[in-house]
């Protein structure tokens, strides 16, 4: 379905049921906004990995602003306040009192940028494989440490600047090290895929190299789960160890995954069981 929010329309798909019937009433489950990575990705990503989540909550899965099914809109609205200020914009559109923010990967910035900025509509916050900020020396030397020179070199040109010739040798070379098992290689087919909104973001100079959400982590107060792999890349275990200090030691969890990289999941299914169990506490 398509809602309109803040002067766009975005994709919105919802997995599981608000209420359950238990014996002689009804219980009401938790609402979890899971907000896909990319940029320029979409929700589908996530799905189905992620819908275990739904035998303890209601998913809402939606396209961030410029990508997938939603609006695409103007590029100078592509940044983390507008995808941050879009989410309590649904997030009030659907009237969810307690709201519960799952982020993956840059989906995991757009809810930093949610906490920082709205604060009182976040009951629960899961960080997963994200960091507060991106160092591209950190991300170069992991790609150097699993994959060598040539993957490093790859890295290196992708990341300082997105262009169609150098994405395409950077999936070839890179992605291969995001994960330790093989990848679903129809998740590309099905997934739409929109490679000016990561051109836009990481360009050189781009908000991918400048947002630094260390300072607004230590206002935290809600529950916060934080997942990572020990062999990711792309968030290397160092930069999400970094975040999860940020989050004052009283709500944080950190779950570390081993032989786990980018998107736990996918490497390590218990992550789910974490997560549910956090989800119900």
């Amino acid at each position: 379905m398509l809602i309109e929010v803040n002067n766009c329309r975005l994709y919105v798909d919802v997995v599981g049921s608000g209420l359950v019937a238990e014996s002689s009433r009804m219980v009401e489950r938790p609402v979890v906004f899971v907000l896909h990575g990319g940029p320029g990705m979409d929700h589908t990503t996530m799905k189905p990995d992620f819908n275990p989540l739904a035998d303890v909550a209601q998913l809402v899965y939606y396209d961030h602003r410029g990508q997938g099914r939603s609006d695409s809109d103007k590029s100078e609205n592509w940044h983390l306040d507008q995808w941050a200020d879009d989410l309590r914009g649904l997030v009030d559109t659907l009237g969810v009192r307690r709201p519960i923010v799952l982020g993956l990967s840059f989906g995991g910035f757009v809810a930093q940028n949610y906490a920082a900025r709205h604060p009182d509509r976040l009951h629960k916050l899961i960080l997963a494989s994200t960091v507060a900020r991106m160092l591209p020396g950190r991300v170069f030397d992991a790609f150097q440490q699993f994959g060598g020179s040539t993957a490093r070199l790859a890295a290196e040109e992708f990341w300082g600047g997105p262009t169609a010739a150098n994405t395409e040798n950077y999936i070839r070379e890179c992605v291969p090290y995001y994960n330790r098992t093989e990848p679903d290689k129809n998740l590309e087919k099905r997934a739409i895929w929109t490679p000016a909104v990561i051109e836009h973001f990481s360009k050189p100079g781009g908000e991918n190299w400048t947002f630094d959400f260390r300072q607004q982590l230590a206002d935290v107060t809600c529950p916060t789960l934080v997942t990572a792999g020990d062999i990711d890349p792309i968030t290397p275990l160092i930069a999400v160890e970094e975040m999860a200090a940020c989050i004052p030691e009283g709500v944080r969890r950190l779950e570390v995954f081993s032989n786990s990289g980018h998107g736990v999941h996918r490497d390590d299914p218990r992550v789910f069981e974490v997560m549910k169990n956090f989800l119900i506490e």
